[in-house]
């Protein structure tokens, strides 16, 4: 199984989250955690595209957010380093211009740790935007915390890998049925 995990990332926290799902796919076959910017092209060749963003606004980045990313990253108190691709285009952007669903996909987000109706779900709206194509997930999207400090909660990249690895069996289990 070729796997490929896409993800668009302002800090570098839905990088390594990507990384580790990515680790998690490993035992699975080929696979690969790319910025979006960069492989997105690359999806129709992959048997599984994993599809991550952080969120902004409840929802994905779009062009307003992406450049308060930036205008954060450039305040020194913050202490913020923006990932080279951060400022576009991402997430968003390809999936408007996806013409059809990979065969095999999933979604994943990181967000703020505060209860989802205060932060949103990036990954919710990574899957509402897929399901326009009328392909289900191979499971539920998830969503990796980051605390209000802009740091990666403990354990979170752990349970990024275990969720990869859950990925893979479900892939394997959908095709031996």
């Amino acid at each position: 199984m070729k796997t490929l995990v896409l993800y668009e990332s302002m800090f570098g926290h839905t990088r390594r989250i990507a990384e580790e799902i990515a680790g998690g796919l490993a035992g699975f076959g080929e696979v690969e955690a790319v910025p979006i910017a960069v492989g997105g092209g690359r999806a129709a060749e992959a048997d599984l595209v994993v599809i991550g963003a952080p969120t902004h606004a409840h929802s994905i980045p779009g062009t307003r957010s992406r450049a308060e990313a930036a205008a954060w990253a450039a305040d020194p108190e913050r202490r913020l380093t923006l990932e080279p691709e951060a400022t576009g285009p991402g997430v968003r952007e390809w999936l408007k211009g996806l013409d059809e669903a990979p065969r095999h996909w999933a979604a994943f987000a990181t967000r703020a740790d505060l209860p989802r109706i205060l932060a949103g779900d990036g990954a919710a709206a990574i899957e509402h935007r897929m399901r326009r194509f009328g392909v289900p997930p191979m499971i539920d999207g998830e969503h990796f915390l980051v605390s209000t400090d802009n740091e990666l909660l403990v354990g979170e990249a752990d349970r990024a890998r275990a969720w990869g690895g859950a990925l893979g069996r479900a892939v394997v289990e959908r095709a031996r049925a």
